[in-house]
């Protein structure tokens, strides 16, 4: 199991909190009938690629940022706990996890599904809700990356940049000895 930083937990509340906010806005809409689902999907479709396309983008562009955040915490003077690396791993791993479900729920909604003539209308509703539902949860994780990334990067402005020397993330010799004894 994932051992989660206060940090890492307030991240992911903050994406949770967005996923939940985007996710009500759905919930109001209220209940819609097959044929007021179909042009609702037409309607919101473009806006939710874009959406998938932002969020690959960003993906991406944030795994190049971490080789570069990886780079400066290895040139710093002061020697980092596994801590931060472990904490960078993370927002390694969940950043890959939503590139990927980002480009498979872009692929997936770019299937013509409101042109096709045997979908019975009733699953129109079920698929507009689901769209908007992965659009929130995609929104959310993305948010939670973002927050995480801050983290580490204050952390690293911090000891790098301010010069803090009592920062967490630094390793610290007497630390080793108590995990001698």
């Amino acid at each position: 199991m994932i051992k989660l930083t206060k940090y890492n937990k307030r991240a992911l509340y903050g994406g949770i909190i967005a996923a939940v906010i985007t996710g009500v806005g759905a919930y109001l809409m209220g209940n819609i009938s097959g044929y007021e689902a179909k042009i609702l999907i037409k309607s919101s479709l473009p806006g939710i690629n874009t959406l998938c396309n932002t969020i690959v983008l960003a993906s991406a562009t944030i795994l190049a940022l971490l080789l570069t955040l990886l780079s400066v915490s290895s040139s710093t003077k002061s020697k980092l706990t596994a801590e931060h690396y472990r904490h960078v791993l993370l927002i390694a791993k969940i950043d890959t996890v939503v590139f990927v479900v980002a480009m498979i729920v872009f692929q997936l909604l770019n299937i013509p599904i409101t042109e096709a003539e045997n979908v019975p209308s009733t699953w129109y509703s079920s698929i507009y809700y689901i769209s908007l539902a992965l659009s929130a949860l995609l929104s959310g994780a993305l948010i939670s990356v973002v927050l995480m990334l801050f983290n580490a990067v204050s952390s690293i402005i911090k000891i790098v940049g301010l010069g803090i020397k009592d920062h967490p993330l630094i390793y610290k010799e007497e630390d080793e000895e108590i995990k001698k004894n």
